[in-house]
């Protein structure tokens, strides 16, 4: 049974790779903005599904596909990816010396049967406080762009991160434990995956 990673982010890519796990893309289009009053936890875990199920109608034989989404909160404020520099910018400010969370949702989806598992996974961060120079030199490395709450904890970023509670993965973009459990609730079979990946 083929696993079917519904993102185009090359870290979550990056952390199937780096554990071992065989694995081919198939992106479509979701459009990730909150509706009114939904919760962060809500939005990531409907986005995750919203995306699985986006990439179903094109895998025509058994599979497990993974849809995740990211998002970061702080005071109630869901921070997604920044547009620009200047939003970057202040993302990264408003973040500057507190503690943040991370929530990644998880779907994964099994195709043909349609048999679905999900999970939210959420992390706390903590940023040093930050100089203004540091925030302009750190957007000025474009490393910000296509994450969200505007930054790479294992990139660049991760010098300013003093403290983590929970999965380090998540923060990446890929629950990576939870995704595991979840795979083999599904009867995911690792071996038969190398294999067919041969």
């Amino acid at each position: 049974m083929r696993l079917i990673l519904a993102s185009a982010s090359p870290r979550r890519a990056e952390v199937l790779r780096d554990a071992g796990i065989p694995f081919e893309v198939c992106v479509v289009p979701v459009e990730e903005v909150p509706r009114p009053g939904e919760e962060v936890e809500e939005m990531v875990a409907r986005l995750a599904e919203e995306k699985a199920r986006a990439a179903a109608p094109q895998i025509h034989e058994p599979a497990i596909i993974i849809g995740a989404d990211t998002a970061v909160e702080l005071g109630r404020r869901i921070l997604g990816k920044p547009r620009d520099a200047t939003e970057a910018r202040e993302m990264l400010s408003f973040l500057s010396g507190r503690t943040h969370r991370v929530l990644t949702g998880l779907c994964v989806l099994r195709v043909p049967e349609a048999v679905v598992r999900s999970a939210v996974e959420n992390t706390r961060v903590t940023f040093a406080p930050l100089t203004q120079e540091e925030i302009a030199d750190y957007v000025a490395s474009g490393e910000p762009f296509d994450k969200a709450g505007g930054y790479a904890i294992q990139g660049r970023a991760g010098r300013y991160i003093t403290r983590i509670e929970g999965c380090y993965f998540n923060v990446v973009g890929l629950p990576l434990a939870r995704l595991y459990a979840l795979l083999n609730d599904l009867g995911w079979d690792e071996e038969r995956s190398k294999a067919l990946d041969r």
